[in-house]
């Protein structure tokens, strides 16, 4: 198995199915790896920077696939969601990019269900059963890595504001899974969760989602 690799990042790319992969360079042999969208944003592209991405491999008869995380805790914390029933691999990454390690394992400990079914995919019926399952293994795993949580319920805008926030970046051409993953960061702005102006909303989500 392949643990890490240290190399430099070429390229990012999306597949066919809308799936985020990075072309990384080491030693001369260019490696696929699927990445979160929240991690793509931070790479350096086009440079002599070395990057460490730590990686989980699946091996199935037709394919091999890895997975890459920005930390070992990320990782770790992947492989255990997706040894929960009915979380394939690509709900964990939604999971992980869409709510961040910190407040996913704080979503879980304090079973907190709204802030679990805001990730693209999540069922209601899903997020309790991740909480079933992980609740107790994750609160003394991020007691040993030193994973902090947030106790508290994630605040969100009026849903006037969600539906045209939504409407106008689903006509720029971003996706629902783009949409949520930038609603989730600009709620944690308090000053603007006191700001009633959308185009104030639809201003710091773009500027969000192009990485500014």
């Amino acid at each position: 198995m392949i643990s890490y690799l240290k190399g430099k990042a070429i390229e990012i790319t999306k597949s066919t199915t809308n799936r985020i992969i990075l072309i990384m360079e080491v030693n001369q042999i260019g490696y696929e790896i699927q990445i979160a969208s929240r991690l793509a944003r931070k790479l350096p592209l086009e440079t002599e920077e070395t990057i460490q991405i730590f990686t989980h491999q699946q091996i199935r008869e037709d394919q091999q696939i890895l997975y890459g995380f920005a930390s070992i805790a990320e990782r770790d914390l992947f492989r255990q969601l997706i040894g929960v029933s009915g979380i394939g691999t690509q709900s964990a990454i939604a999971l992980i990019d869409s709510l961040g390690i910190n407040d996913l394992v704080g979503a879980i400990v304090n079973n907190n269900l709204p802030t679990l079914t805001k990730a693209p995919g999540i069922g209601k019926k899903t997020a309790e059963r991740l909480v079933l399952e992980l609740k107790t293994k994750l609160a003394h795993w991020r007691e040993a890595e030193g994973v902090q949580i947030s106790t508290a319920t994630r605040v969100l805008p009026k849903t006037e504001i969600i539906e045209e926030l939504e409407m106008t970046l689903l006509a720029l051409g971003y996706t629902q899974e783009e949409i949520e993953q930038a609603l989730s960061a600009i709620s944690q702005d308090n000053q603007l969760l006191k700001n009633p102006n959308v185009e104030e909303w639809i201003r710091s989500a773009i500027s969000w989602l192009s990485g500014e």
